[in-house]
């Protein structure tokens, strides 16, 4: 055989509020300087929901994608078995992120149970069990913003064009949630390229492409063998293709200010990251001078640390209702600091001040 090193990360970053808790991530983009970003992130998301819980993240420099399953389970096992150290019940509770399923998560969960006695809390698994039951919440969390932000401009989703850029579990779960509340998803994006339905992706399409990607390692080139009516990297771009709402699901920094000229010129209203970091900084700033709509991936992924604190059997009607609190929470926020429907200057100003708020009842600490 042969001897792989890969480098693995958890920066608990805030346990001001409570137990650490935050998303994990594999994939050869991750290092420190990732990690430690995207965990002072989580400080103000994981604040936003209004639960009493902390705030981390972590991941390795592995690609999951082109490695067999026997080799993920492998990492996974060597992986806990240093990280089982520093997290556990009522300590550090890691959830799913980019490059981590209910795949990972359970091989974790397996390794972590056989080097420690105790693996619960109150008779609730560590890991949920390794059994993520609602892995969808952060792509229906990001859909339900999406909702909200209609509302605010007497609109509603139905009928909307939605460019999803990315066909990870979340890209998915956007799409599913999408075609429930009737709007029409029309693109999918991976490594090999993208797919686009000029009529949209309906539940059967759907159906295939999550059949596909389930399979690891599997490009979403495959799909054009299944339907006689998808565009496979046709138009070039996937943001040349006119839509209305767009939902970069896929890489950190995929959308520039660019792309963000491009998607207003092409009649697009806004964009909702379903991803982290999907905006630039200078891509929000075009968002902002365009007029486009821009929810924040800090406001909109924040349905894991929901679902991850109500419990396993969290339904969707729960999740939809603890968003709309958020969202109005956000906004009067903005309002407040002078910033008017700005999502990302809200969700950042209310996360900072609940964590700030509790750090200074702590004292010189």
């Amino acid at each position: 055989g042969v001897v792989r090193m890969n480098r693995g990360y958890r920066i608990q970053y805030s346990s001001s509020l409570g137990p650490y808790q935050g998303s994990m991530h594999f994939g050869t983009h991750v290092n420190s300087g990732l990690v430690k970003s995207l965990g002072f992130d989580s400080v103000f998301g994981n604040a936003l929901t209004g639960f009493d819980i902390g705030a981390a993240v972590g991941g390795a420099d592995i690609n999951p994608f082109d490695k067999s399953e026997a080799e993920m389970q492998r990492f996974c096992q060597s992986y806990m078995t240093e990280l089982a150290k520093y997290v556990g019940p009522d300590v550090d509770s890691p959830w799913l992120g980019m490059g981590v399923g209910e795949k990972e998560l359970a091989y974790m969960y397996g390794q972590y149970k056989r080097i420690n006695v105790k693996s619960s809390s109150g008779g609730r698994p560590f890991l949920s069990g390794g059994n993520q039951t609602f892995y969808q919440a952060p792509g229906y969390g990001v859909v339900h913003y999406a909702n909200e932000m209609m509302q605010d401009k007497g609109d509603s989703l139905e009928g909307k064009r939605c460019l999803i850029i990315g066909a990870g579990k979340v890209a998915r779960s956007v799409a599913e949630k999408l075609l429930e509340y009737g709007a029409i998803p029309i693109t999918f994006s991976d490594a090999s390229g993208h797919v686009y339905e000029p009529d949209g992706i309906d539940i059967g399409k759907l159906k295939t492409i999550h059949k596909i990607k389930e399979e690891r390692g599997a490009l979403l080139g495959r799909y054009i063998i299944a339907s006689t009516t998808a565009q496979f990297n046709s138009p070039e771009s996937i943001l040349d293709i006119p839509c209305d709402l767009c939902f970069p699901c896929g890489a950190m920094k995929d959308i520039s200010d660019e792309d963000v000229s491009t998607l207003a010129d092409n009649g697009c209203m806004g964009v909702i990251e379903g991803g982290h970091s999907a905006v630039t900084r200078d891509g929000r700033k075009a968002l902002k001078k365009r007029g486009l709509m821009y929810g924040p991936h800090t406001l909109t992924l924040t349905g894991s640390a929901i679902v991850d604190v109500l419990g396993r059997d969290t339904t969707d009607e729960q999740l939809k209702a603890e968003v709309s609190r958020i969202y109005g929470h956000v906004k009067t926020t903005a309002q407040e600091f002078n910033a008017r429907g700005d999502l990302f200057v809200g969700a950042n100003i209310a996360g900072f001040l609940r964590v700030a708020n509790v750090m200074m009842t702590h004292g010189a600490v």
